[in-house]
């Protein structure tokens, strides 16, 4: 089959919320595709950086003390294949980052301009 490729190693990134007091279910923030170590940590990296000035103070130890000396396990983990988690508690918040190891597979590419025929086979169903 002419302009296949093989899947592709990377880590998929995503940051969920929890609400403590259980008022509200867990919610996916964001999600991230990394193609390497570096990109994955960094993703973490940058969103606690950014973030940390309006943590309260516990929250903000704990973030700075990931980006001090936890994102240096964080990325040795990531490089053994193994999954990592990052959290800080903001007041009621928990905040955490999850990263793991995937296979990325060839699929559609998501630039393109015009989807792929197969993609107006698939007709949704109503639901009750």
């Amino acid at each position: 089959m002419s302009g296949w490729k093989q899947p592709e190693r990377g880590y998929w990134c995503e940051c969920w919320t929890e609400d403590l007091t259980k008022r509200w279910r867990s919610a996916l923030l964001a999600s991230f595709d990394a193609y390497s170590a570096h990109q994955a940590d960094r993703w973490v990296a940058v969103a606690l950086r950014t973030i940390s000035p309006a943590l309260d103070a516990d929250a903000s130890d704990e973030a700075w003390e990931w980006l001090y000396e936890g994102r240096i396990e964080t990325r040795r983990a990531l490089l053994r294949a193994e999954p990592c988690t990052v959290s800080v508690t903001h007041a009621k918040t928990r905040i955490t980052w999850t990263i793991r190891p995937v296979l990325f597979l060839p699929l559609a590419h998501r630039q393109a301009t015009e989807l792929p025929a197969c993609a107006y086979d698939f007709k949704p169903r109503q639901t009750d």
